[in-house]
């Protein structure tokens, strides 16, 4: 538990001090914001500070620190390190710059903030990328939940209810101006995951379980480490938690509704440090549960389920998983509700009018369905299109990371604060897609051979087009 704890100060005190710093360096300031200057009535819309925060919290949150930190905890406590260096240096700064960029433009989606710093093929190669990830995300996050509350009613009502129930809410999220739904329901749903949350940290100080501590050593607890090696697998599988590239995704959602620039470090940066929270709850509760039970078991939904009425009772436990529940959904219909903006960025269409919105958006619907039905009659459909989703994931991530280094270095700013994290989750993103199961099922060191190579390769590669930069002043 100490260095959980620890772990739980490096958050609070690199929210304080290195969060500020990267506010410094991007430099927000009075400027009118795309909520005041572009209002629209459904997406373009103002909305208080507090607000803001807990919408963004939940949009972000979804499975990913709780299922994502469940399945990491397996690699002992390398995961909270993960957690905590990859929250300060790479997520918060991936998230407040990323949305940042988008206030400065307009509110615009992720690639087309992408296409203006790093090309236009770079930004249609990122639209299929966004898309992608987006529908796999609101598959698997309409899976989790779907399956929850099958267990919770005994299979009285089945999954196929449930699927009915959660995508025709989906369909109104969507749909409907921001305000509508999101704005009203959403800070309920945030406070449920933060009780939720707050209640398993609770336990975890009173029940003070038997967890490994740095000193004991690093390490891999997975049922089959040489299959499932820390590096790259764990930086895949705890994304959400420390580097997430769906969070770029969200950011706009928000950057269209902020009536200042100066709440970006609140908004962005703060609810990335939340999650990182929220992850390392979730990574203890979990590595006491594998101690006490052992890592066979493979279902994150039957650990978080097993962990919260342990530990918080009948009442508590119910309350905990409807917060688990919540999550998820609400931050798929917030990736659908992306996938329609980015799609319709591109084909300059306007949204003001809900005829155009049903265009874009029921075919996205038909596709994730469809990848639902698959993953219910495939036993490994489920966690094949969550592995997909979490490498899709982490690409964007590096995409983003790359962009906003770009601007730093366009503008003369310190760009390393974005390079390092983008050169790591280079080399991370390339080994594993050569590891993998799911990948090229290459050695490990010839893996890790073409993810170093990767990396020296992209950092040649950035400092060559530096050099050429800082000769042109024009941005």
């Amino acid at each position: 538990m100490i260095s959980f704890t620890i772990c739980l100060f490096a958050l609070l005190i690199g929210y304080l001090t290195y969060s500020r710093f990267i506010e410094h360096i991007f430099g927000p300031d009075d400027r009118k914001t795309p909520a005041t200057t572009m209002t629209d009535g459904v997406d373009y819309l103002p909305m208080p500070t507090w607000k803001l925060f807990m919408i963004q919290f939940l949009n972000i949150a979804g499975l990913g620190p709780i299922f994502g930190a469940v399945m990491g905890a397996k690699f002992g406590s390398s995961s909270y390190l993960w957690i905590v260096f990859g929250t300060i240096f790479a997520g918060s700064v991936h998230d407040y710059m990323g949305g940042m960029l988008s206030v400065r433009h307009g509110g615009e989606s992720l690639p087309e903030t992408v296409g203006r710093y790093l090309g236009l093929t770079t930004k249609q190669v990122m639209r299929v990328f966004s898309v992608l990830l987006l529908l796999l995300l609101g598959a698997t996050f309409a899976y989790g939940p779907a399956d929850l509350l099958t267990n919770m009613t005994n299979n009285d009502l089945n999954f196929t209810f449930w699927i009915v129930v959660i995508f025709a809410y989906y369909i109104l999220a969507t749909l409907l101006p921001i305000d509508k739904i999101i704005g009203k329901i959403y800070p309920l749903f945030a406070f449920a995951l933060i009780f939720m949350a707050a209640g398993i940290l609770l336990m975890l100080f009173v029940k003070r379980p038997a967890i490994p501590e740095f000193w004991d050593g690093l390490q891999n607890m997975s049922p089959n480490p040489d299959k499932s090696p820390i590096f790259p697998m764990m930086f895949i599988s705890i994304a959400c938690g420390a580097i997430s590239g769906f969070h770029g995704t969200q950011s706009p959602l928000m950057a269209r509704c902020m009536k200042s620039e100066r709440e970006g470090r609140r908004v962005f940066a703060g609810s990335m440090y939340t999650e990182g929270v929220v992850a390392l709850i979730w990574a203890a509760a979990a590595t006491a549960y594998f101690h006490d039970n052992g890592s066979g078991e493979n279902s994150a939904a039957v650990i978080v389920n097993a962990i919260t009425h342990n530990w918080l009772g009948t009442f508590g436990g119910i309350l905990a998983v409807l917060g688990v529940i919540a999550a998820p959904i609400t931050s798929a219909d917030t990736a659908f509700r992306s996938a329609r903006l980015i799609i319709a960025d591109f084909l300059k269409i306007k949204q003001t009018k809900i005829l155009n919105r049903l265009v874009i958006s029921v075919p996205l619907f038909l596709i994730a369905i469809a990848l639902v039905l698959y993953s219910q009659t495939n036993s490994e459909g489920f966690n094949m299109i969550w592995r997909y989703f979490s490498w899709f994931n982490q690409i964007l991530a590096v995409f983003t990371l790359w962009t906003v280094t770009a601007f730093l270095t366009f503008t003369k700013r310190p760009y390393w604060i974005t390079l390092v994290p983008a050169l790591f989750m280079t080399s991370v993103c390339m080994t594993y897609i050569c590891i993998a199961p799911e990948g090229l099922q290459l050695s490990a060191p010839v893996s890790y051979g073409v993810g170093v190579l990767c990396m020296i390769i992209a950092a040649c590669w950035f400092f060559v087009w530096e050099k050429k930069v800082s000769k042109n002043k024009k941005i």
